[in-house]
């Protein structure tokens, strides 16, 4: 585990106790640092203000992130309790279930339009309002998640594998725009699980067959393992790495057949 004492972190995009974003709060709080998790709307406050509840001087903060006046908000409110900030984890992603659910030709412009704005260009605005607090310590790192969707089709999973493709582009040129400033940008590629996203995506079981049998450690991966991942990758043991997307998926994108 890396040492991330002393070190502050926001996690956008938990929902609840089986979120990869709430895996990665448990190992960075377990690893020193202090955080703010963010939620969208009172129906997940509640379920992320309990989690928050069992680590160490956490913050919650509401935030739409496809309303710019949020997202300032948050900030203005970790630069009054931390001062500054090393980390962001970017974990929202969002696309109306009828995107998923009907064939991607069908795909309506609005649909498409939203879940381009809150699963990629999001983190555009993060970065945007958070890289002052990290250049006040002289840099930090800023992780998203995404999926293999962004490069192959994956039944039912239509304009959010757009919109992860969308993604890892974004954090390509958000890498090279913050390198000067020793911000590094990458991204974490994670095998399915199941999540509260995973279950807007029929025939999601078939998914993770798929992955057990083809895979070459012949498994899943689980929360736990790809917030490891994410530890090495906000911490100083990846202070060499950006412009990455780092599979985690038991080898999965490695096969052919």
């Amino acid at each position: 585990m890396g040492d991330l004492s002393g070190k502050h972190g926001l996690i956008v995009g938990v929902a609840n106790k089986r979120s990869i974003a709430w895996s990665v709060a448990q190992a960075a709080s377990k690893a020193g640092a202090r955080l703010a998790l963010t939620y969208q709307g009172e129906r997940l406050g509640e379920n992320v203000r309990d989690l928050a509840g069992t680590l160490d001087g956490a913050l919650v903060l509401p935030c739409d992130v496809s309303v710019d006046g949020d997202i300032a908000s948050v900030y203005k409110k970790i630069e009054d309790e931390f001062g500054c900030l090393d980390f962001i984890l970017h974990a929202a992603a969002f696309a109306p279930r009828e995107a998923l659910s009907e064939p991607f030709v069908q795909t309506e412009r609005d649909a498409f339009r939203q879940a381009l704005d809150v699963s990629a260009y999001s983190l555009v605005a993060l970065a945007r309002g958070g890289m002052s607090l990290m250049k006040r310590q002289g840099g930090g790192s800023i992780l998203a998640l995404t999926y293999l969707g962004s490069e192959r089709v994956f039944p039912n999973y239509n304009v959010m594998g757009v919109a992860k493709a969308a993604l890892e582009s974004t954090v390509r040129y958000l890498a090279s725009d913050l390198g000067p400033q020793n911000i590094r940008v990458n991204a974490i590629s994670a095998g399915p699980i199941r999540t509260l996203a995973a279950a807007g995506i029929s025939g999601f079981r078939n998914i993770l067959q798929l992955y057990r049998e083809r895979a070459p450690l012949r498994r899943n991966v689980d929360a736990a393992e790809v917030a490891d991942a994410a530890i090495f990758l906000l911490g100083p043991k990846g202070r060499a790495v950006t412009a990455e997307v780092l599979v985690v998926d038991a080898g999965y994108r490695a096969m052919g057949m």
